[in-house]
């Protein structure tokens, strides 16, 4: 008899655990409806987190500061790369100290590193409460919210080129970079097997970048079908706001698409016998409203570091000697998503290059769809800004767009295609390292490197 009180109280508990609103209470959600909000960017980030040890936390008597000092110790403390949050704190400083423009671009930018990597862990915290659908929402609305917040900063500050090199530059890092060295370390780790990927999620992502390529393809050859630019920059214009609004539409299916009728194609499959990753635990560490609280806190200090990066960029390339378009289009991607990228890596090396995939086509997918939406912001606004990437960067992107989805057509995989991949990213961070733009110039068409007269590309 008391063995069945006990089992029958359990099974009381299990229920109210899983329901999701009672009385006005936020309570977890069952363990299949959890599984279904895991993707792949939760997956990646889940593997530079690690466990905290709360022996000590728990010894606090008082309530209130006891789960304080737990919820700081996990937000904080819970991510292999804890020791880069010292950098936010000296970005600041040196802002406000004039200790140089390029200590704060590159303080700032270091301290943006372990921001996107908890944004993530927050985003999963909340979708334990949420339930797949919504919490598919925030991966997809956070997921690269370091991109989009330094973009609309660039963009308020009249900054075209720096928003059109920072999203093109995080579109080919995650095509070319991150995609490429997890082929090829993954091949490399897993010599003797046979590396195989499923299709369908890599098909869907090629197709809405080939729609993204060729919204950005046409405005480049209306502008050049003219007599000269002058005559169809307005049209060029209008061409790049309808181009904008198809893409907006095409990406709102696919959320459709991925959250709710084909949400098997997407969901991150997780192995029972990987207990060296903390995301398998099947509870939430902090608790919603705490969880929701550390994410604004967390979004409020992205955008602070984020105005500095946008503020002290051109000052950081007179000093360093770089181009605008170089640290645009190389260094912020690589250094801003370098979590996201060391994950997506980690499981290439244990042979899963569905998760890999999913952080590399899935950001490069969302991060495409970032660059309408800054056209539509800039509409609104008052800023003229176009889908015209001019020919060498929209030559760039086409060309990596096409490699990867033909390094992906036959669905398995070795270390030489990711090695292709990277000697591509190569030679276009080469291009952009020589490519020397003029980021005093208030205008621009000079900025990306075309004469307003002439139309013509100077190099």
């Amino acid at each position: 008899m008391p063995e069945k009180r006990d089992s029958g109280k359990m099974a009381t508990s299990t229920t109210q655990q899983e329901a999701f609103l009672e009385n006005g209470n936020i309570k977890l959600l069952s363990r299949e409806m959890r599984h279904g909000s895991r993707t792949a960017h939760n997956m990646s980030s889940s593997s530079l987190r690690k466990k905290s040890d709360r022996a000590l936390v728990s010894k606090i008597r008082v309530g209130f500061l006891r789960m304080f000092f737990t919820n700081l110790q996990e937000v904080l403390l819970g991510t292999k790369l804890a020791v880069l949050f010292l950098a936010i704190p000296v970005a600041i400083v040196a802002q406000f100290c004039n200790f140089g423009s390029p200590w704060v671009f590159g303080l700032s930018l270091i301290g943006l590193t372990p921001l996107a990597e908890r944004v993530s862990f927050l985003t999963e915290q909340i979708a334990f409460f949420t339930g797949p659908t919504v919490g598919g929402l925030l991966n997809a609305t956070c997921g690269n919210a370091t991109e989009l917040i330094i973009a609309i900063f660039a963009l308020t500050q009249h900054k075209i080129a720096v928003v059109k090199y920072s999203l093109l530059g995080s579109v080919l890092s995650n095509l070319l970079l991150v995609l490429g060295t997890s082929l090829f370390c993954g091949g490399i780790a897993n010599m003797s097997k046979e590396q195989n990927f499923d299709r369908k999620q890599a098909d869907v992502n090629s197709l809405l970048l080939l729609l993204g390529l060729l919204c950005h393809v046409l405005p480049l050859m209306f502008k050049y079908a003219g007599k000269s630019p002058e005559l169809t920059a307005v049209g060029t214009l209008q061409l790049s706001r309808a181009s904008c609004i198809v893409m907006l539409i095409g990406y709102i299916a696919y959320l459709v698409f991925q959250l709710w009728t084909h949400r098997q194609f997407f969901e991150a499959q997780e192995d029972e016998e990987d207990d060296d990753v903390v995301a398998d635990d099947e509870s939430p560490v902090i608790g919603f409203w705490s969880a929701f609280v550390w994410l604004v806190l967390m979004t409020a200090v992205v955008a602070l570091l984020s105005e500095y990066v946008v503020g002290t960029i051109e000052a950081a390339s007179d000093t360093w000697g770089l181009s605008v378009s170089f640290i645009s289009g190389i260094l912020l991607p690589i250094v801003g998503n370098a979590a996201e990228h060391a994950g997506a890596v980690i499981f290439a090396f244990k042979n899963k290059l569905d998760i890999t995939l999913g952080v590399a086509l899935g950001s490069a997918t969302q991060i495409e769809i970032f660059i309408p939406l800054c056209v539509i912001v800039s509409w609104i606004i008052g800023i003229d800004m176009d889908l015209d990437f001019n020919l060498l960067e929209t030559s760039a992107l086409a060309m990596s767009i096409l490699i990867t989805a033909f390094t992906l057509q036959d669905g398995t995989s070795h270390y030489i295609k990711g090695l292709v991949l990277l000697l591509c990213y190569a030679i276009i961070a080469a291009c952009f390292f020589v490519y020397k733009d003029s980021p005093d110039s208030a205008d621009p068409t000079t900025l990306l490197g075309l004469s307003p007269s002439a139309g013509t590309m100077r190099v």
